[in-house]
């Protein structure tokens, strides 16, 4: 797997990579993380990929996160976990 690069944001560690004919889109906030895959043919270059992080791509992901963090609380408390 290689590393294309980073996209900086203030609470969002996003880094792209190359691997197996595919970009992947992973985002990570604290201990859960999302990732995407491209197919290398559905995009002409890795700019592209990069253009597909935009605000709304990353509004969408913040939310999921939430929901995220909620479901594994939720979880946590019925099961006696706390």
């Amino acid at each position: 797997m290689r590393v294309v690069g980073e996209i900086p944001h203030p609470q969002l560690k996003i880094t792209i990579f190359n691997w197996n004919n595919r970009y992947l889109i992973k985002l990570e906030a604290g201990s859960f993380e999302q990732t995407f895959k491209v197919s290398e043919f559905d995009v002409t270059s890795e700019e592209e990929v990069r253009n597909m992080v935009d605000s709304e791509f990353l509004k969408e992901a913040e939310a999921r996160f939430n929901d995220m963090s909620q479901s594994l609380q939720k979880s946590q408390q019925r099961n006696n976990l706390f």
